[in-house]
């Protein structure tokens, strides 16, 4: 193979390399517990393993665990085997994966690729306390199904007004030198927009807007710089194309290939494409390996992503 040290680079050689169980328990274990295993239960390094079970045997809790205990793959009747690629597969996709595509790859159902693919969702979802400093770009979108798509009953449903008024809104935040930040907002208001920019922004940072008349007031804290797109969209360095970039990125994978998004799951999608976005300078691995190292801690169960308790 033309892995380096050993381990795939495309996605040929991840199938083949982790189709083996106990190379994949090996390989999730290594990456969880760098210095040895630790009983998520009570922490105790002291333990057995069962290497026909692939478990451990804790002896400070007694109890036995496994590799998938305490991540998003825990309770998943599904090998490592299944979830190693579909981490692979939609750690490198640069419009995302439908459930129906990732449960003919593996070979499950839909609507366990459906659960898969959130579950993955979760374990990219990055947090940061750190802000954005330098030169920022601020801007918002709408999200939501095309009446030209709807059936005309459906459409006479949902579609009870003009432009975004019933569509989900989202806020949107790039450095120019560096990442993106996205999250799903109540609404348009100033307090909204203002808010979420002073949470995420530097004190004194330059901040590019339109001319919504939402952004108003911002030079308080910023140095704002506004274009108003009636007029033109770039006028010197004030812009927000970067920005808008994303939002072009995000829709053609909403659109193009999951097609139609219900708002209260829109927050995971919104995850999956800033971790695509943010890591478009990585390798296949790199990004894989990224999301593998964020499982643990993380768990996800049916009912939740549901809603049906």
């Amino acid at each position: 193979m033309s892995e380096k040290n050993g381990l795939p680079t495309t996605l040929v050689e991840a199938i083949r390399y982790y189709s083996d169980l106990n190379v994949c328990t090996e390989f999730v274990a290594k990456l969880r517990w760098p210095n040895g295993p630790v009983c998520p239960r009570c922490g105790s390094v002291e333990h057995s393993y069962l290497t026909t079970r692939r478990l451990w045997k804790c002896k400070g809790c007694k109890k036995q665990f496994s590799v998938k205990l305490g991540t998003i793959f825990e309770d998943s009747p599904l090998g490592l085997d299944k979830w190693l690629p579909a981490v692979w597969l939609i750690a490198n996709s640069k419009n995302g994966i439908s459930s129906h595509e990732l449960g003919r790859a593996l070979g499950v159902t839909q609507k366990s690729a459906w659960f898969m693919l959130h579950r993955i969702r979760l374990a990219m979802q990055t947090g940061t306390f750190e802000k954005l400093g330098g030169a920022v770009e601020v801007d918002e979108t709408f999200i939501g199904g095309k009446a030209r798509n709807m059936h005309r009953d459906v459409r006479k449903r949902k579609i009870t007004g003009t432009g975004g008024k019933d569509k989900t809104v989202v806020v949107g935040l790039k450095q120019r030198d560096g990442e993106v930040r996205a999250a799903v907002v109540s609404d348009r208001t100033r307090a909204t927009l203002h808010g979420h920019v002073i949470d995420h922004v530097e004190p004194g940072a330059t901040v590019y807007t339109d001319a919504l008349e939402s952004y108003s007031g911002l030079s308080e804290n910023f140095a704002h710089e506004t274009v108003d797109h009636a007029e033109r969209y770039v006028e010197g360095n004030i812009h927000t194309k970067r920005i808008e970039n994303f939002w072009s990125l995000l829709k053609r994978g909403l659109n193009g290939t999951y097609v139609s998004v219900e708002p209260f799951h829109l927050f995971r999608y919104l995850d999956e494409r800033l971790f695509a976005f943010n890591r478009c300078d990585q390798d296949d691995y790199s990004r894989f390996e990224a999301v593998l190292r964020a499982v643990s801690g993380r768990h996800l169960t049916y009912a939740e992503v549901t809603g049906h308790r």
